[in-house]
């Protein structure tokens, strides 16, 4: 993977964490222009790039990361959980945003569900994007579900959607319910199935409309 951050310690910080998870770092960059030569160049599996760099903006510099190389997967690593930051970040491309206070322990995890080609999304961030978009749904006055007509859930689907309205990710809601990260991933993909949606934001709207969360 290639490192676009301008802060040397905390770059040096990272991919220390990172190769002694076995990962491999096979660049770095300090800003937006070198992470697009970088991954020119090199051909990297992930590209992980703060927003804020001087010269050249993390976020300018991502549709022109998967420009220059159409498989590539990346992921925002910044300070900001802000909804503006975090939805422009993801309309120009990036596939993950994690903020920086993210543990240690779960850092490598995350890099390596999003090389897997997952979107993951920190804890607080998914909060903010859940919270926009169940606004956004009750604000447009769409109708809600009766409990009548909704799809049976188990009582531990039920926990697994309660925790996803609270903005856990898949391994918090693991740690939460002593399952292991593939089961929780086979209950989202249940509990999708069974409420006919395409992912965790529109799973969270239906709950909160339904009365489930």
């Amino acid at each position: 993977m290639v490192l676009a951050d301008d802060h040397h310690f905390f770059r040096e910080g990272l991919r220390g964490v990172l190769i002694d998870d076995g990962l491999a770092v096979v660049g770095e960059a300090v800003n937006g222009a070198e992470a697009v030569a970088l991954t020119r160049e090199l051909t990297p599996d992930v590209v992980v790039i703060d927003l804020n760099m001087p010269g050249s903006r993390g976020v300018d510099a991502i549709p022109r990361i998967i420009a220059s190389s159409p498989g590539v997967e990346v992921v925002v690593l910044t300070v900001s959980a802000d909804d503006e930051d975090v939805l422009e970040a993801l309309s120009a491309g990036a596939c993950s945003y994690l903020v920086k206070d993210t543990r240690t322990d779960e850092l490598a995890g995350c890099i390596r569900q999003a090389a897997g080609g997952q979107a993951v999304l920190s804890r607080e961030v998914a909060q903010t994007l859940t919270s926009r978009a169940l606004k956004n749904a009750l604000d447009n006055g769409a109708a809600e579900q009766t409990k009548a007509t909704l799809p049976t859930l188990t009582d531990r689907e039920t926990e697994v959607i309660r925790l996803l309205v609270a903005g856990a990710d898949n391994a918090t809601i693991g740690r939460e319910l002593s399952i292991s990260p593939h089961t929780v991933k086979q209950y989202m993909t249940n509990i999708f199935e069974k409420l006919e949606v395409n992912g965790r934001v529109q799973a969270a709207v239906y709950a909160v409309r339904a009365g489930l969360a």
